[in-house]
């Protein structure tokens, strides 16, 4: 029985920690459905109308990267990319309503119609004479040009698992990205009016558990499930290209091209929240890095500790204590750091001891303008007994400490960091524990958890 309960537990875990689509999984023809609409579609919908509708044509918005689909074995003849780009750009053009957009993909069909209307009414009516024209043709004052840029398979892969005793799980993931580039070029004298840039990733995701066990002699139980789950490309073009229309539109407003019904209060705030979000974007790097602006030159942090002693005591025992360090940045990655801490060591059956350390530390950070960085550091120092001193002692408890340690920051914003850090401190005194026993000095390491603050002068 323990082995079937662990075998529905295995099942409801894999379920619980998957997505949506475990639970809709397909067993029967479904009937079509109104294309999906995308998390850039009701931003689109939702821009404040223009204060005159722009005539646009599009000759062509097509796939430029020449890529094929990848395949594990072999080549196909599939191409990575959706062919359809054109319709996809021309229908976000219609739901922005800034735009009203002519035919020009197939010109030459919409010519060819037009001629034969013309011809079957001359034919049939012996002459054109008494016939109404045919209304002209709408001509563009901007045409919309472009394409899709690079469509790059692969660049993050990962995954991770665990099995013990034939109990396991496991889940795989890799991200693609697709570029597209539009501009919009003025008819009247070919002029490049603007340009944007829009990148969108496509994740594929997949997720397996399995239990492979014996119940009992000869008997074998066996479960798996698992699912697999691809964002369509088709998808992610249409979000990236609504993204462009409407950074195209907001970026327009700006530089004066075009503008709302409302004028320049309304154009000044959507163009406000507009560049805080192109901002924040743009401070985030490839694989969803996040970039601060600024790094200053001084920083104070406090620190929570819990040292481990390890000096001559069979029994180690978790102490406590706190710290500070104020430090000054030579550069955005590299500080020269005065840190003192105070703490106080247990071990043994009743140790109990109260120490100072100061130390002159070098550090050196990773990655500044990241969200998270790692952080190395090393210096010397001394530390000091606060206690009275044993008698029966020859050996002083103070002495010389060399620090170094390894830590992870957590940029909140570019004046406060949560810091945590693991660090080992030698120490030239065996009589730390007022124990002298073997040849080995006594060390110790601790654990920190504190916060950051910077201040002062920025680097240029």
């Amino acid at each position: 029985m323990n082995v079937l309960k662990k075998a529905v537990l295995l099942g409801l875990f894999a379920m619980l920690s998957s997505c949506g689509a475990y639970f809709s999984q397909p067993v029967t023809p479904t009937t079509s459905r109104i294309g999906e609409s995308t998390s850039e579609s009701d931003d689109l919908k939702s821009l404040p109308p223009p204060a005159n509708p722009i005539v646009v044509g599009v000759y062509n918005f097509k796939d430029q990267t020449g890529q094929y689909k990848a395949v594990e074995n072999g080549s196909t003849f599939s191409t990575a990319v959706p062919q359809g780009a054109t319709t996809m750009l021309i229908k976000a053009l219609e739901d922005s309503k800034w735009f009203t957009p002519i035919e020009r993909e197939n010109l030459s069909n919409l010519l060819n119609e037009r001629n034969i209307i013309r011809s079957t009414r001359q034919e049939y009516t012996g002459a054109p004479q008494g016939q109404p024209n045919l209304p002209p043709l709408l001509y563009a004052g901007i045409l919309l040009e472009g394409g899709i840029m690079s469509y790059d398979t692969n660049i993050i892969t990962g995954g991770y698992g665990a099995r013990y005793f034939g109990v396991g799980g496991s889940t795989q993931y890799r991200q693609d990205r697709i570029t597209i580039y539009l501009r919009a070029v003025s008819v009247s004298n070919g002029e490049i009016l603007k340009t944007v840039y829009v990148s969108k990733t496509i994740l594929s995701q997949s997720l397996d558990a399995s239990l492979f066990k014996y119940v009992k002699f000869q008997r074998l139980l066996e479960v798996e499930t698992g699912i697999t789950k691809n964002e369509p490309i088709q998808l992610a073009i249409q979000n990236a290209i609504e993204n462009a229309v409407e950074s195209l539109i907001i970026e327009g407003i700006e530089d004066n091209i075009w503008s709302t019904a409302k004028g320049p209060v309304e154009n000044d705030s959507l163009v406000s929240l507009y560049n805080l979000r192109k901002l924040e974007e743009e401070s985030t790097l490839l694989y969803n890095r996040q970039q601060a602006s600024e790094v200053l030159r001084s920083s104070f942090s406090m620190t929570g500790n819990v040292p481990v002693f390890n000096g001559d005591f069979t029994k180690k025992s978790l102490g406590g204590g706190a710290g500070f360090k104020y430090g000054k940045y030579l550069s955005p990655k590299l500080d020269l750091a005065l840190k003192g801490d105070y703490f106080y060591f247990t071990g043994g059956q009743n140790f109990y001891k109260e120490y100072m350390t100061g130390n002159l530390t070098l550090g050196y950070t990773f990655l500044p303008f990241d969200k998270i960085t790692p952080y190395i550091y090393g210096g010397v120092g001394g530390i000091f007994d606060l206690n009275s001193p044993n008698e029966s002692l020859t050996e002083d408890t103070s002495g010389l400490n060399l620090q170094y340690g390894l830590a992870l920051k957590y940029n909140i914003n570019s004046r406060f960091s949560m810091v945590i850090n693991v660090e080992n401190n030698h120490t030239n005194r065996d009589a730390i524990d007022d124990l002298v026993n073997g040849v080995r000095d006594d060390f110790y390491y601790n654990f920190g958890l504190g916060l950051e603050w910077r201040f002062g002068k920025k680097f240029e």
